[in-house]
């Protein structure tokens, strides 16, 4: 058994790790392509290539699973089109542009019977999935802060997109801030509450350039995320603190994880997508579990809203 791949957008992440991850899974095959310039696709000869996903659908039956890696203002769209059309979905991160648009995505998921997960790969990186242990050993006594932070500059042109609130939803808080919410609620569950502040401190933009969220979980753990796209420094922050002793992450894209009396270096994948597309194709092919299904994805759906509610930008 295999599953053929539907491949919404040709942009720097699908080039690069997300049909890479796809061609290279034993059980996974890359059936076509949506994108609206056509020579994109040039590049994956032999694979159909449509300028929309409604057409891919009406012309291809054998199609068994879509990534959605468009903007984000046509998440919600694309993937309730696809669900609804028999589909199972992977989406591309953040799931949507608001709380209503993820809540949508669920309930389709929900009525079609079909898997759908979010591509918060981070889930999967060793390092994160050991503090998780460690955190639930007692490794660090009872755990009550946790901070990641991300420090750069602007996007790419090629990603300029992300400057435009109507494709984006915001800026930082969406693009890179929303891995940073979603790990820690990967570690402690459910967010009950969530403000924040956003502001241009030094761009000129119609999204922010700098996003701080503060998030409440159950046993009165504090998470604080700040990212910003104002930074020469490049920074990549992640740790969490106990009342014995602290968990150490930083980088958080790199191997090494340390607490009081221990390390490990624990490396990442080259393609960090690649376990992605693994765990997705088990979790159909297989009933495995999804590192991150679209229930749990929303979570950071929720805290942005909050957030986006009481902090407009420049406030």
């Amino acid at each position: 058994m295999h599953l053929n791949w539907l491949v919404i957008g040709i942009g720097d992440i699908t080039r690069r790790r997300v049909i890479p991850a796809i061609e290279k899974d034993s059980r996974s095959a890359l059936r076509g392509l949506v994108t609206r310039d056509a020579s994109k696709a040039e590049a994956y000869g032999g694979v159909a290539a449509w300028a929309t996903l409604d057409a891919a659908l009406a012309n291809d039956e054998g199609i068994d699973a879509v990534y959605v890696a468009s903007p984000v203002a046509f998440h919600a769209e694309q993937t309730i089109t696809a669900l609804k059309a028999g589909k199972h979905v992977l989406c591309e991160k953040p799931m949507a542009m608001n709380y209503a648009q993820a809540e949508a995505m669920v309930d389709a998921a929900k009525s079609s019977g079909k898997v759908f997960g979010v591509a918060y790969y981070r889930r999967l990186y060793p390092k994160l999935m050991r503090a998780k242990e460690l955190i639930a050993s007692g490794a660090i006594g009872k755990p009550v802060f946790v901070e990641g932070i991300y420090h750069g500059w602007l996007e790419s042109e090629e990603r300029g997109w992300l400057r435009d609130p109507a494709m984006a939803g915001g800026g930082p808080l969406y693009d890179v801030a929303s891995h940073r919410i979603d790990a820690c609620n990967f570690l402690f569950g459910e967010p009950k509450r969530a403000v924040g502040l956003r502001s241009n401190a030094l761009h000129e933009l119609k999204v922010e350039d700098s996003a701080t969220v503060l998030i409440g979980y159950a046993g009165g753990v504090h998470g604080v995320v700040d990212a910003r796209w104002n930074s020469r420094v490049s920074r990549d922050e992640f740790r969490v603190v106990g009342t014995e002793g602290a968990l150490e992450l930083t980088p958080l894209n790199g191997p090494e994880i340390r607490w009081p009396g221990g390390s490990e270096s624990l490396p990442l994948p080259e393609n960090t997508h690649r376990p992605l597309i693994e765990n997705f194709v088990a979790a159909v092919l297989d009933g495995a579990l999804l590192a991150c299904p679209g229930s749990e994805a929303m979570g950071t759906d929720w805290v942005t809203e909050q957030v986006m509610r009481r902090s407009p930008t420049g406030s």
